[in-house]
C-alpha cells in the first residue's frame, strides 16, 4: 500500500486491486464463498475480546466529539450485538447464490435459445457512518454476489470496522479467495470520500448509508453511479377503522424499540374520528415510554405535548421524539405523506382492507406496510439476512439491498450455426 499521506495514489491502488479481485469473484464458486463467510463469522467469534476493546477505543471517541445518544446507540457493540452480526453473516452464508441465476429463457423462430442470467456488478464502494456491523454485512452481501468492496466508514467507528474487517480477511485466505475482494480505506482522511466518488476506472456503483448530509455530499459529486436513501422519515396512519390494541402495540414499537435506526417511526397521522378515542391513548402511551410527542393544534392542547413547529414535518429526529397530526381522512393523510415522506417506509394501521388497499397501492414508497411495526424495515426480517441499505430511488435497487439487488444480468445465446437472413 502507497504512503497513507498521499490519498490519491493510496486510493487508486485499492481500486486497482478491488478490480483485480472482481474479476476472479465473478466466477467464483457458491461453496468457496459460502466458506469464506462461514469462516469469517468464527473469527469474529473467537476475536471477539479484540473487538470489543477496539470499539472501546470508539465510544470514547465518540463521547469525545459529542455524539448523540442516537449515535453512539448506533456505534456501540457488546457480545449480543457480536451475535447478530455472527448470525447475519451465517445467515448471507446460507442464501441462494444468485451469481448464474437464470431469470428468464426463452426460445425465438429464428432458433436462437436466450438466457438472461444474473452477474456481479463488479466493484462497490459503500460509504458509511457510525455503525461498525454496516462493514460485516456490505462486505458478506457484495461478497455473496461475486463483487468486491471498497469500504470506507465512519470516523467514529474506525477501530471496530478495522478489528471487524480482519475476520473478514481472514475468511476470505481459508476460502482461498482474494484478500483484496474486500477492502477497508485505511484512513480517517475524507479526501478518500471523495477519490472515491469520481473513481470511474474502478468502482461501477456507490452505496452510501448515513444522514442526510453524507447522502446529499454522494449524490451532489459522484461521477459514479448511486444507490441510495436519503432519510428514513416513516410514517404511520392511523386510520379510522384501526384496532385499537394492535395501534398501541404497534406505535410503542415501531417509535421505541431502537430510535436510531432509519425504520423508526418518526411522523403519526390520526384519523379525526378515532383521536379521542385510539389516539389519545397513543400518546398519552407513547409520552409515558418517555417519548416527547410534538402535536398539531389538536394534539398540543393535550398535557404534557408540544406544539409543533413547521420544521417538524417530515424531520429524522432518530431520538425519543415524534411529531403527531390529525388528519381528516386517508387523502390527508396521503397527501401529508407525499409531502413530507422520504419514501423509504410508511404505514397504515386499519381493519378496513379497501383504506389499507388504497394505501399500499397509491404511496409510492419503498417499503408500504399494514398493521405491522415499521421496525421490520430491514433486509434481515425480510428474509434477506442483511441489507447494504434501503434504497429509496427507482433505478436498479429498491427497498432492503440484499445480495439479489447488487447483481446486473447479461444475455446468453445459443445457437446452432444459425445466421440471419
Amino acid at each position: 500500500m502507497k504512503d497513507m499521506d498521499n490519498v490519491p495514489a493510496m486510493m487508486v491502488e485499492i481500486g486497482q486491486r478491488a478490480k483485480a479481485a472482481a474479476a476472479t469473484l465473478g466466477f467464483a464458486s457458491a461453496e468457496r464463498k459460502h466458506a469464506a463467510l462461514i469462516s469469517a463469522a468464527e473469527h469474529i467469534w473467537t476475536q471477539r475480546a479484540a473487538i470489543l476493546e477496539a470499539n472501546e477505543k470508539d465510544i470514547i471517541y465518540g463521547r469525545e466529539k459529542g455524539l448523540s445518544d442516537a449515535m453512539m446507540d448506533r456505534l456501540l457493540l457488546n457480545e449480543e450485538r457480536l451475535r447478530g452480526i455472527i448470525n447475519s453473516l451465517r445467515s448471507v452464508a446460507e442464501q441462494a447464490d444468485p451469481v448464474g441465476e437464470v431469470i428468464a429463457a426463452w426460445d425465438q423462430p429464428t432458433g436462437l435459445h436466450i438466457e438472461r442470467v444474473r452477474t456481479p456488478l463488479g466493484v462497490i464502494g459503500v460509504i458509511y457512518e457510525s455503525r461498525p456491523n454496516v462493514t460485516v454485512d456490505a462486505g458478506a452481501l457484495c461478497l455473496k454476489a461475486g463483487n468486491a468492496v471498497i469500504l470506507r466508514g465512519g470516523s467514529e467507528s474506525f477501530h471496530s470496522s478495522n478489528a471487524l474487517h480482519a475476520c473478514l480477511v481472514q475468511g476470505l485466505r481459508d476460502a482461498n479467495l482474494p484478500e483484496a475482494a474486500i477492502q477497508l480505506v485505511p484512513t480517517r482522511d475524507r479526501a478518500a470520500v471523495s477519490e472515491m466518488l469520481t473513481m470511474v476506472d474502478t468502482i461501477d456503483v456507490i452505496v452510501p448509508r448515513g444522514g442526510k448530509g453524507l447522502v446529499g455530499l454522494v449524490q451532489r459529486e459522484a461521477r459514479v453511479p448511486v444507490f441510495a436513501h436519503l432519510e428514513g422519515i416513516v410514517h404511520i396512519y392511523i386510520d379510522a377503522a384501526a384496532d385499537a390494541e394492535k395501534a398501541l402495540k404497534v406505535v410503542l414499537n415501531a417509535k421505541t424499540r431502537r430510535t436510531g435506526i432509519c425504520g423508526a417511526a418518526e411522523c403519526l397521522l390520526i384519523h379525526k374520528d378515532v383521536m379521542s378515542t385510539i389516539g389519545m391513548d397513543v400518546i398519552k402511551e407513547l409520552m409515558r415510554a418517555g417519548v416527547e410527542v410534538r402535536g398539531d393544534a389538536a394534539i398540543s392542547a393535550i398535557a404534557g405535548v408540544r406544539k409543533a413547529t413547521p420544521q417538524d414535518w417530515g424531520h429524522e429526529y432518530l431520538d425519543m421524539i415524534v411529531a403527531a397530526r390529525v388528519v381528516d381522512d386517508i387523502d390527508t393523510a396521503l397527501a401529508h405523506i407525499r409531502t413530507h415522506g422520504s419514501n423509504h417506509t410508511d404505514c397504515i394501521l386499519t381493519e378496513d382492507a379497501g383504506a389499507a388497499r388504497r394505501f399500499m397501492t397509491e404511496l409510492d414508497s419503498a417499503i408500504v406496510m399494514h398493521n405491522a411495526s415499521t421496525q421490520f424495515a430491514d433486509g434481515g426480517e425480510f428474509g434477506m439476512g442483511a441489507e447494504i441499505g434501503i434504497a429509496t430511488g427507482k433505478m436498479h435497487a429498491r427497498g432492503p439491498v440484499g445480495a439479489a439487488q447488487l447483481t446486473s444480468f447479461k444475455y446468453l445465446v445459443t445457437g446452432d450455426g444459425t445466421i440471419r437472413a
